[in-house]
């Protein structure tokens, strides 16, 4: 778990959303913002996950299937999906989900790290569990949903 998702307190601030009836979240200073689906002009030889590129205020940005991106099928795209958009470093990319939950705060020494599983991916999507109530949510990590090449345009 890295330092600089801390904040001074020893808290985390995050936002959670679903994909398919799972709770996931990712820290709060990794969205941009929050905004309804768009329709997305499609890529010709790209990943299967991403479903194409949005003009964002003059900015072209990929926007990735999330439920795909973390091999848990293809979403069936409705007006009620949104698109988080996230930045990690320089890239920005929008990341389809089913819908936004809630921002919250949770202390970081609750946070769990999550098992060790054989992965059919090189790609480590989730660096910690978060136990809350009933609940658990897993943390994603945003460089791990980004694609992983640049858009040739």
């Amino acid at each position: 778990m890295t330092n600089d998702a801390l904040t001074r307190e020893g808290k985390l601030e995050l936002i959670s959303f679903e994909i398919g009836g799972q709770e996931y979240c990712i820290d709060i200073r990794s969205v941009r913002e929050i905004r309804g689906w768009t329709t997305a002009t499609q890529m010709p030889h790209t990943p299967d996950y991403l479903l194409g590129v949005i003009n964002l205020r003059g900015a072209v940005m990929p926007v990735v299937d999330l439920r795909r991106r973390l091999g848990l099928g293809l979403t069936e795209i409705s007006s009620r999906h949104v698109i988080v958009v996230i930045q990690h470093g320089a890239q920005l990319a929008g990341v389809l989900v089913d819908g936004v939950q809630e921002t919250f705060q949770v202390d970081a020494s609750i946070l769990q790290e999550p098992p060790q599983i054989e992965m059919t991916s090189r790609d480590v999507f989730v660096d910690a569990i978060i136990p809350i109530e009933d609940r658990l949510l897993s943390r994603l990590v945003v460089s791990a949903l980004l694609p992983t090449q640049p858009i040739a345009a």
